[in-house]
């Protein structure tokens, strides 16, 4: 058993574990509600850029603009992937590069080639490691990720797409459903796949000022940066919520160990005390 200097250490430095646990649970819990709030003010406007996209689809128009049209065959595939730049956040980020490491390994098994953009650290680091081609990054966004932050990551990949480097485009992030629920997303974000409510097609079409094309690669440029931005929004608050449920969770098993440690204390300063009262003793018969 270990002496009883040694088990005061250990509680000491536990205790010292659980205050800074506790402390990133209450940051986490002051700063999760600001990030649900930016949110669900953006929904309503990746919400209604969505629908634009669908009834621009279903309109009749001689020209086909590249994002809507899908390609027959697919020789590479482009992932922007979006994490946290810091992690005690529980399994959060690595849950999502599991899963994506398996979907990028059903496209390498077909011979498909895959190229990624990262936005966050942890996905930066992460992917340094997986043979893919990386194309852009950029982190430390902060609490408060501005939509200029993102453009260029946004166009490295838009940029290979329209070059035809990319055949396809998917979007990989975690997905906020509640405090405690976090799901590892995938949408595919070019080809523009169809709306969830299909407008019923008919011979008709917009009139379209300058032109067709000009007008398109603005609408569909603003609803690329709209869903990407919308994710990551998601992704943050995602993170909050899995640190909060982290530390608290950290937090509770220090106590638990504290009060382990204590009763293991306790029993080596009576064992000790025993101990020297037996010698007390014998050194008196002795006498």
């Amino acid at each position: 058993m270990a002496g009883g200097r040694e088990i005061k250490t250990k509680i000491k430095s536990v205790q010292n574990t659980r205050k800074v646990t506790r402390a990133l649970e209450m940051v986490s819990a002051s700063k999760i509600r600001k990030a649900q709030d930016r949110m669900k003010s953006s929904r309503p406007y990746a919400r209604a850029m969505k629908q634009v996209i669908g009834h621009l689809a279903q309109a009749n128009t001689d020209y086909q603009h590249p994002y809507l049209v899908e390609r027959k065959d697919t020789k590479r595939v482009g992932y922007l992937i979006v994490s946290s730049d810091r992690g005690l956040a529980g399994g959060l980020n690595n849950n999502m590069f599991r899963k994506l490491l398996g979907e990028i390994r059903k496209w390498q098994e077909q011979g498909v080639e895959v190229d990624v953009v990262t936005v966050g650290q942890k996905a930066s680091v992460f992917f340094r490691r997986v043979k893919v081609n990386m194309l852009a990054t950029v982190t430390h966004l902060g609490d408060t990720p501005r939509l200029e932050q993102l453009v260029g990551v946004i166009k490295a990949m838009t940029d290979a797409y329209t070059e035809g480097k990319v055949d396809k485009v998917f979007l990989a992030y975690n997905d906020f459903v509640n405090t405690m629920v976090q799901r590892a997303t995938f949408d595919q974000l070019l080809p523009v796949p169809p709306a969830e409510a299909q407008v019923a097609h008919h011979d008709w079409d917009y009139i379209y000022e300058p032109n067709e094309k000009t007008v398109l690669d603005h609408v569909l440029t603003r609803y690329i940066e709209s869903v990407v931005y919308q994710a990551v929004l998601e992704n943050l608050a995602s993170e909050h919520a899995a640190r909060m449920v982290a530390m608290k969770s950290a937090s509770d098993n220090a106590t638990k160990l504290i009060g382990t440690l204590q009763l293991v204390y306790n029993k080596a300063r009576q064992a000790a005390i025993t101990q020297e009262i037996s010698e007390i003793v014998g050194g008196a018969a002795a006498v």
